[in-house]
């Protein structure tokens, strides 16, 4: 499908998604909080709805029906999300989210290897759950500069690259000023260091193509309810050497070969990492979502959204004491901003009772509020289903913001 097909077919597009037609406050709902997670397409909710009807059991060796059919459709999934990210079903590792997936790896990979003064390279505008996890794995985080604009002072990462580093971990997509970092620059010259790279790619699978084979990344994490699929649910790939050397992080049935009192040893890998009764309707829901993404086109998602963030930045812009917070070139659809003399908190109470749903604070990003000196941002992010209506919406709250709060 085209973006202008997406444009003329906006209404059949959000006809797929129930919670749009919801009244809030008496108003029509425009959601744009889609940063913190995106609607669920009547195709995924189907499939989940399926799944509990009629063939909801546990997976793996039991030999009754109801359990073939959930273990043929919950590694059927594996392969539809291997496919979607153009590799092997081996490399991907169910888990609850980008957060578990990179704690995965901070504690299975990285904490068994960190020596008093290792460092984690990783940038100002990181989401906390690409700080914190290193920093229980007792690495230093050391972050690279964010430009005025809120693109990547890339000199000053590369400057910080050293033989101390051990790990370098990214954001494809900054989840606050919408930023696109030059990942693929950035692995070769790491790599050129003998040094491995994770990636944060939440806030990029649903806007842009993936393709893992080609970006030649050593780890890569990502969610499910941010690309219209289920909450709680998640992705960790990573290279089949990373794997092999990293050692089970939980216990419990489906990652164990044997157990005996004296010992145990692992099942293979992505088992090795799947322990206990693991959510197969978050990975047959998720299956779903990309399948969805599919028959829309990544790549007219793309454009619809870019054509919106444009029009959405040039609204905001032209609104007299709003200041937008990331104006990176090439930048994804996240307009994050400000009104001088009002607290986004505020703000966003009073947007929400003209049925505008965006998201306030510091979404989870608070060394990257200092670096601005501001305390928190109003945050509106964009989706397939989004419109101008939406943002129309937005730029005639914000009018009643400031005539009640200035």
């Amino acid at each position: 499908m085209s973006s202008s097909d997406l444009r003329s077919d906006l209404a059949a597009i959000r006809a797929q998604f129930p919670i749009l037609s919801e009244s809030i406050h008496g108003k029509r709902l425009a959601y744009l909080d889609n940063a913190a997670t995106v609607q669920k397409p009547e195709a995924v909710l189907q499939k989940l709805d399926g799944y509990y009807r009629h063939s909801n059991a546990n997976v793996h060796r039991a030999v009754h029906e109801l359990a073939a059919r959930a273990t043929n459709a919950y590694e059927g999934a594996r392969d539809r999300i291997a496919q979607f990210f153009n590799t092997h079903r081996d490399q991907i590792v169910f888990t609850r989210g980008t957060s578990e997936s990179i704690n995965l790896v901070a504690r299975s990979w990285l904490q068994p290897r960190v020596q008093p003064g290792d460092e984690v390279l990783v940038t100002g505008m990181e989401h906390h759950s690409n700080i914190v996890p290193w920093q229980l794995a007792g690495a230093k985080t050391v972050a690279a500069p964010v430009l005025d604009d809120g693109s990547l002072d890339f000199d000053g990462w590369l400057a910080r690259l050293n033989e101390r580093t051990r790990l370098v971990a990214v954001a494809y997509v900054s989840n606050t000023l919408g930023t696109v970092n030059p990942v693929a620059k950035m692995i070769e010259a790491a790599h050129a260091r003998g040094i491995p790279v994770l990636i944060d790619g939440a806030q990029a699978i649903a806007h842009q193509r993936v393709d893992l084979a080609a970006l030649d990344a050593d780890f890569f994490a990502c969610s499910s309810h941010k690309a219209y699929g289920p909450t709680g649910f998640g992705v960790l790939w990573a290279r089949a050497e990373h794997y092999e050397a990293m050692v089970p992080w939980q216990g419990g049935g489906d990652m164990i070969r044997t157990v005996a009192f004296e010992g145990s040893t692992w099942n293979d890998v992505p088992y090795k990492f799947e322990a206990g009764t693991p959510d197969m309707a978050g990975a047959i829901g998720f299956a779903a979502a990309l399948d969805w993404i599919d028959s829309v086109g990544i790549d007219a998602i793309a454009a619809q959204e870019h054509e919106l963030l444009l029009y959405g930045t040039e609204l905001l812009l032209s609104i007299d004491g709003v200041r937008l917070i990331g104006t990176a070139p090439g930048k994804a659809g996240i307009l994050s901003f400000v009104i001088d003399g009002a607290h986004p908190h505020d703000i966003g109470s009073i947007l929400d009772q003209d049925g505008v749903a965006v998201r306030t604070g510091h979404h989870c990003t608070m060394p990257l509020m200092e670096r601005f000196r501001v305390p928190a941002t109003v945050r509106a992010s964009l989706a397939v289903y989004n419109g101008k209506d939406d943002l129309d919406q937005l730029a005639s709250g914000l009018g009643r913001a400031k005539r009640l709060l200035l």
